[in-house]
């Protein structure tokens, strides 16, 4: 295999592994460990020393992964990189279950901006995450993956909805209730015991969970030259798996470090968000001299990776006629001057000093001025942390869809750029 189709082929599998933010970071957990990195509790003492290559993990949920070099991080920065676990989905309600006309049925919350339609006639499995009671009396967080197909959420007929072709509008309340079987009578489901015959566990040990459906569809490669990447999470896990994989294989004496945060996608606001104290608390310990952290931050840079929207030929009015990156045609600078993202002048003419370098083509994006703009974590850090940061991502179709696109060149592009990043040699700043 060629080096792109070798690198697709393990974010394939990674992704395949990762139904939710949980098992992510367990999978990029194993992917650090197997490159030798050590892992630090949040509650221990860390005796860190220069060349040392460490992760620690908040809510299980959120991972920070970093190389120490051999110069004072004061005088030539860090190098980081941001990216987020969590996808839009549809998560589990707390007493979910429900029989209606015998169909045993579960109660849904949308998490972040669902595109609703295509959750539809789609074989969906449950994964997540749940709290049990052990022998002993002691609470464990133990991750479940059902695997196979467990449920669907049927589309209503078109001969009792003429107008669904032309107009159809998704009530997330009533028209989403997955369904997962039969019942007799009165008879409700049981998703604590479906949970405990999983685990192995009585039902009385399922304290609490966090659960959501997702599409039992796997990855692929798809296109007559296998040119395209479709799967459900590619947002922002492609960004995931890239920053680790690059923070792994850079060959470098300067200080690396890779953030993959939760709940990005609504809004950032937790513990282990990117406006919670997670990074800012790593870099705390790292250098805890707050003079000497303010001089590092000074002569950082921040990659936060987040996908864009390619330009879909379809529908080629929603973009701006010149920033309508295309598939497989390399990273997108993001640029919005209302600060949606964080790139400046600054930030994106080193970027593009590191990818000519690498010989690695960039595109752009920015978007109309008659239709909103996304954001991501590279504005939030850049507030917090005062680090110089600039959003980067790949082309995507589908965003927020339940199975999105991207081009197989643009994974490893990604990653070739950000290996660029972590072995540039020297201060960031532009002076």
């Amino acid at each position: 295999m060629t080096q792109a189709e070798t690198f697709n082929a393990g974010l394939l599998a990674f992704l395949a592994q990762s139904p939710t933010p949980f098992h992510a970071t367990t999978g990029l957990e194993a992917l650090l460990d197997d490159a030798g990195f050590e892992a630090l509790p949040e509650t221990a003492d860390w005796a860190l020393r220069p060349g040392g290559r460490y992760y620690t993990v908040r809510n299980g949920s959120s991972i920070v992964a970093f190389a120490l070099g051999a110069d004072a991080r004061q005088r030539t920065g860090i190098r980081m990189l941001g990216a987020h676990t969590d996808s839009p989905c549809l998560m589990v309600r707390p007493r979910p279950e429900s029989n209606r006309r015998g169909y045993f049925q579960l109660g849904v919350e949308v998490y972040g901006g669902v595109l609703l339609n295509p959750w539809f006639d789609r074989d969906l499995s449950l994964a997540g995450r749940v709290v049990v009671r052990t022998a002993d009396g002691a609470l464990r967080a133990r991750l479940v993956d059902l695997r196979r197909p467990v449920a669907v959420i049927p589309s209503l007929a078109i001969h009792l909805d003429r107008d669904a072709n032309r107009q159809r509008s998704i009530n997330p309340e009533t028209d989403i209730q997955p369904l997962l079987g039969q019942l007799a009578g009165d008879a409700r489901g049981d998703l604590r015991g479906l949970l405990a015959a999983e685990l192995g566990i009585a039902a009385d040990q399922v304290l609490d969970y966090e659960l959501c459906l997702y599409d039992t569809q796997a990855p692929a490669l798809l296109g007559l030259q296998s040119e395209f990447i479709a799967s459900a999470r590619l947002d922002n896990l492609l960004s995931c798996y890239v920053g680790i994989r690059a923070l792994i294989e850079a060959d470098s004496e300067e200080t690396r470090l890779v953030v993959c945060s939760d709940h990005e996608e609504v809004g950032s606001g937790s513990t282990s968000g990117a406006q919670g104290p997670f990074l800012e608390s790593v870099l705390t310990r790292l250098l805890p001299d707050a003079a000497d952290r303010s001089r590092a931050l000074a002569a950082s840079l921040l990659l936060s990776t987040d996908n864009a929207h390619g330009i879909h030929p379809n529908f080629p009015t929603r973009h701006d006629a010149g920033h309508g990156p295309l598939l497989n045609q390399g990273p997108v600078l993001k640029i919005n001057h209302n600060q949606r993202y964080a790139t400046n002048s600054l930030t994106a003419a080193r970027v593009r000093e590191w990818a000519r370098a690498a010989d690695i083509q960039l595109q752009h994006f920015v978007a109309r001025n008659d239709m909103g703009c996304g954001s991501t974590i590279g504005p939030i850090m850049a507030t917090r942390l005062g680090v110089p940061t600039l959003d980067l991502g790949v082309p995507t179709f589908a965003m927020h869809s339940i199975r999105e696109l991207a081009g197989a060149a643009d994974a490893q592009a990604l990653f070739l750029l950000a290996k660029q990043c972590f072995g540039h040699p020297g201060s960031l700043a532009v002076s």
